[in-house]
């Protein structure tokens, strides 16, 4: 996985401290905590697991295996633009699995990292619901159909176009 350096700033980490004081008193406070962090930071980085863990508390085991259990929380920063790409029946037979190889190797990340400018991340699913249009690969939520492993790799190259 890409090693992304943690950017949390001080607001960041105010509003968190400020959230958690009111909430970690109430049953079941640890998820609204999480996800308010999630919100915060857009991923649950270690040294935001941590102070969480301080500020209620608890053991950083029970933060992490509370973030880690649940798919709704990540632990990976995501990219300023995002990848999808579908890998559901009627677009993995018509090659999405191709689609996302070429989309790695042009990263040089996996599905579920960043890069390490942060400029992309790569993500797959299960449907998209556009199955006419297999195989299919969203960016930032624009669906792009037909792709083959070239147009993909296309497509990324023109969001570098506009940096």
């Amino acid at each position: 996985m890409a090693n992304i350096a943690f950017r949390g700033t001080p607001k960041q980490e105010r509003e968190l401290r400020r959230f958690i004081r009111k909430h970690k008193d109430q049953p079941g406070a640890l998820m609204p905590v999480l996800q308010e962090a999630q919100g915060i930071y857009g991923y649950l980085p270690r040294q935001v697991q941590q102070i969480i863990a301080d500020e209620m508390g608890i053991p950083l085991a029970q933060v992490f295996g509370v973030a880690t259990f649940y798919s709704q929380f990540t632990l990976t920063p995501k990219g300023e633009h995002t990848i999808s790409v579908c890998l559901g029946t009627a677009c993995y037979v018509k090659g999405a699995d191709k689609i996302l190889a070429a989309i790695e190797k042009r990263l040089g990340i996996k599905a579920g990292e960043c890069t390490p400018d942060g400029l992309f991340s790569i993500d797959s699913c299960r449907c998209l619901g556009a199955c006419g249009l297999a195989p299919v690969m969203t960016v930032d939520g624009e669906v792009y159909g037909k792709c083959t492993p070239e147009s993909a790799v296309e497509i990324i190259e023109s969001y570098y176009e506009e940096v």
